[in-house]
C-alpha cells in the first residue's frame, strides 16, 4: 500500500496546532500525526513541506465557476474547469452551485458533474451539487436572473437528483409552501438553506420548525437587522444552530461585519464559502454573463452592469482564512473548523472529512503562510499539486 511520509509540517486542525510535526498517509487515509517521524522505508514517499501549514482540505459548499467557466454552462469541461480551479485554491471536495436558469439547464448542469464523476474525479471530489434557487424571493435575486424565478417544487428537484446527487438547496422560506419544502429536502437527505430571501424572522421560525438549520451567504441578499424586525440577519445572530455560509472577501461584508459574525457567533456553525464565478482566476475588465445578466469584473469585484450588484467573488479559501485570521485574531486552530469540519458535519461526513487525524481521510493542503497560497494538496492520499 502507498505510503506517503510528510515531516517538517505546521499541522493546523480543529483544536490542533503542532509545529514540526510529521504525517503519514496510508493509502487513502491518515495513518498517525505525531511530532516524530518514522524512518522511510524503500517505496515510501517523503514530503518535506518546510513548516508550512497542513490543513485539511478545504471544502467549498457554494461556488458557481471559475477560468470563464460556469457550472450551468453547457459545456461539459465546466465541471472539470471548476473542479481543476478549486484543486488549485486547496479545495479537496465542492459543491458546484447552480444559477437560477430554466429546468433544462438545470438537468444538463447535473449531467455535467455526473459525467466528471464518472471519468473518476480528476481533480477536486463533487459528491453532489448545490442549487442555488430557483426557489427564491424575485425581489431579492441580487445577480440572479428574475426571469426564471419559480415557487418551490420538491419534485423539480427530486428529478435534478435522478440524474445527480442535490446534497444543499438555498431557496427563500416566505414562499407559498416555503416552510414545508424544508421538510420535503430533509427527507431526501438534502439541506435546505434560506437565501435570497425577504423574509421575517416568523417565517423563519416556521421552516426551523420543520428542520431548516443553513443560511446562504449571510448578510447578502437577506432581510437586514431592524429594531422592529430582526429579520434574517437577526435571525443569524439569535437563533445559534443555524449553519452560516459567509463570504469572507472584505467586499460582501465588510472587516467590521466579518469580526462581529466570528467573535459574537459560535465557530460551530460558520462556514466559510468563496461564491466564486467564472471570473475567479481571471484579470480585471473581464466580462461575461450570468444567467442572462451582464457581469464585469473591476477592482476585484464582479458586479452587475446593471445596477451594481455584487454578483459574486474570485475569493480563495485560503485569503477567506487569512483574512478572518487578520481581522479578528483568533487563533488558526479555532478558525480552521469553518474551511471544512463544520461543512462536513453538516453534510454527514463530519467522520471521515475536515481534520488533520488518524483515520480521516487524507485530503489534505499545504499552506504558504506568507503568501497563503497552496503548495500541495493531496485528494485520497495521493499528491495532485
Amino acid at each position: 500500500m502507498q505510503k506517503t511520509i510528510i515531516i517538517n509540517a505546521h499541522v493546523i486542525s480543529p483544536d490542533v496546532d503542532i509545529e514540526n510535526a510529521a504525517i503519514v498517509l496510508e493509502g487513502t487515509k491518515i495513518k498517525s500525526v505525531g511530532k516524530k517521524a518514522p524512518a522511510a522505508k524503500p517505496g515510501d514517499t517523503v514530503v518535506d513541506v518546510k513548516g508550512q501549514y497542513v490543513m485539511p482540505g478545504f471544502i467549498d459548499v457554494h461556488t458557481h465557476g471559475s477560468l470563464t467557466f460556469d457550472f450551468c454552462d453547457p459545456d461539459p469541461q465546466s465541471v472539470f474547469k471548476l473542479a481543476e480551479a478549486k484543486l488549485a485554491e486547496g479545495v479537496t471536495t465542492v459543491l458546484p452551485t447552480t444559477l437560477t436558469v430554466s429546468h433544462e439547464e438545470l438537468l444538463v448542469a447535473a449531467k455535467n458533474a455526473k459525467a466528471y464523476s464518472d471519468a473518476g474525479m480528476p481533480y477536486a471530489k463533487v459528491p453532489a451539487i448545490h442549487l442555488e434557487g430557483p426557489f427564491i424571493n424575485i425581489k431579492c435575486c441580487g445577480a440572479q436572473n428574475p426571469k426564471y424565478v419559480r415557487k418551490p417544487d420538491i419534485k423539480e428537484v427530486k428529478e435534478i437528483a435522478k440524474v445527480f446527487p442535490v446534497k444543499l438547496i438555498s431557496y427563500a422560506v416566505e414562499a407559498e409552501g416555503g416552510d414545508k419544502f424544508a421538510k420535503d429536502c430533509i427527507k431526501m437527505g438534502v439541506v435546505p438553506s434560506c437565501g435570497h430571501t425577504g423574509a421575517k424572522f416568523a417565517d423563519l421560525k416556521k421552516a426551523y420548525k420543520y428542520g431548516l438549520r443553513h443560511m446562504t451567504h449571510f448578510c447578502n441578499q437577506m432581510t437586514p437587522l431592524h429594531h422592529r424586525e430582526i429579520g434574517m440577519v437577526g435571525a443569524g445572530f439569535l437563533v445559534e444552530d443555524l449553519n452560516t455560509e459567509v463570504i469572507c472577501d472584505k467586499i460582501h461584508l465588510c472587516p467590521d461585519m466579518l469580526n462581529l459574525i466570528f467573535t459574537r457567533r459560535s465557530l460551530v456553525h460558520i462556514q466559510m464559502i468563496t461564491d466564486s464565478l467564472r471570473c475567479s482566476h481571471c484579470k480585471d475588465g473581464y466580462a461575461f454573463e450570468m444567467g442572462g445578466l451582464k457581469v464585469l469584473l473591476k477592482n476585484g469585484e464582479a458586479r452587475l452592469v446593471e445596477g451594481g450588484n455584487l454578483a459574486g467573488s474570485t475569493l480563495w479559501m485560503g485569503m477567506g482564512l487569512k483574512n478572518v485570521h487578520d481581522v479578528t485574531g483568533l487563533p488558526l486552530k479555532d478558525l480552521v473548523r469553518t474551511t471544512a469540519w463544520n461543512q462536513a458535519i453538516e453534510l454527514g461526513w463530519g467522520d471521515t472529512l475536515g481534520k488533520v487525524e488518524k483515520g480521516y481521510t487524507a485530503d489534505l493542503v499545504v499552506i504558504n503562510p506568507r503568501s497563503w497560497k497552496p503548495s500541495a494538496v493531496f485528494v485520497d492520499g495521493e499528491q495532485k499539486i
